[in-house]
C-alpha cells in the first residue's frame, strides 16, 4: 500500500518519527514536468542482457488522465526493437507495449497524487511481471530479446528519441538491473504493514545497470551504480531536485 509519512511523523509533521522508521533513506527525488519537456535519456554503447532484467522506481504522480511514458527503449517495430511501459490516459493503469503488439495493461490504477508508490518490472524467461508496492498487478508474455539493454535510445519518463508523452510527477530511486531478474523484495520490504525501500548497493547491476539517486542538482542523470552509465538530463532546473521522497518530506 502507498505510504503516508505523516502517519509516522505524528502531528509534528515530517521529523524524527518518520526518519527513525527507515533503515535506508532516500534523501531526494526529481520533479518532472511535461511543459518543460523534462527528460532523461541514454543510448548504451554495448548491449547487455535483453532477456533478463528488472527496473524499479518510486513514483508520486501529479497529473492523471494523460498518456505518460515510464520507460521506453527503441523507437519502432516489435519488442526486439521497441518496448515501452506507460501510464494509460483512459484509466491510469500501466500499459506494456511495443507499439506493434500491445501486451496488455494492469487493472490496478495509479491515481494517488498524495503518496509515494513503488513500481517494479521483472523480465525473465519470456515473462514480464509488473508489481505495485510488492504486489503483482500484471503478467505478460514477451518472448525473445527486448529492446531494453540494447544499443538503442532509452528514455525514463519520456519517449526514447522524441519529445512528447512526458511523465508528470515525482520520481525517486530509479534502478535498472541488467542480467538479473530481481524481485521487488530485493529492493523494498514490508515493515509493520508499510512498504519501504531497502539499500540496493549490494546487488548486481550488470553492464547497463543504473542507479539514479538524483543526488546532484546540476547533474540529475548521474549514475551511482559504479558503472557510470549516466543519463543525459534536459529541461530540469536545479530546483527540480526536491526534498520529498518515499522516506523524507519537505
Amino acid at each position: 500500500m502507498p505510504f503516508s509519512k505523516d502517519i509516522l511523523a505524528g502531528s509534528s509533521g515530517q521529523g524524527g518519527g518518520a526518519s527513525a522508521f527507515y533503515d535506508y533513506q532516500i534523501e531526494q527525488s526529481i520533479r518532472m514536468e511535461a511543459n518543460n519537456s523534462d527528460h532523461l535519456r541514454r543510448t548504451p554503447s554495448s548491449a547487455g542482457n535483453r532477456q533478463t532484467w528488472s527496473f524499479s522506481f518510486w513514483a508520486k504522480r501529479a497529473v492523471l488522465g494523460t498518456f505518460q511514458m515510464i520507460l521506453e527503449a527503441g523507437s519502432s517495430g516489435g519488442a526486439d526493437s521497441r518496448l515501452f511501459h506507460a501510464f494509460k490516459s483512459s484509466d491510469d493503469g500501466i500499459e506494456v507495449s511495443s507499439g506493434t503488439v500491445n501486451y496488455g495493461a494492469s487493472t490496478a490504477k495509479m491515481r494517488d497524487t498524495n503518496g509515494w508508490s513503488h513500481i517494479f518490472f521483472k523480465h525473465t524467461g519470456g515473462t514480464q511481471t509488473i508489481y505495485l508496492n510488492g504486489n503483482s498487478i500484471k503478467t505478460s508474455t514477451i518472448s525473445g530479446n527486448t529492446a531494453v539493454n540494447s544499443t538503442v535510445a532509452h528514455g525514463i519518463g519520456c519517449r526514447s528519441n522524441s519529445n512528447g508523452d512526458f511523465y508528470n510527477g515525482y520520481m525517486a530511486e530509479v534502478l535498472l538491473f541488467d542480467g538479473t531478474a530481481y524481485d521487488p523484495t530485493d529492493v523494498a520490504e514490508n515493515k509493520n504493514g508499510v512498504w519501504v525501500p531497502k539499500d540496493p548497493s549490494g546487488l548486481t547491476f550488470g553492464t547497463n545497470g543504473v542507479h539514479l539517486k538524483f543526488e546532484n542538482a546540476s547533474d540529475l542523470g548521474n549514475d551511482s551504480s559504479g558503472n557510470n552509465n549516466d543519463f543525459t538530463s534536459s529541461g530540469f532546473g536545479t530546483d527540480h531536485q526536491v526534498l520529498d521522497s518515499p522516506t523524507f518530506g519537505e
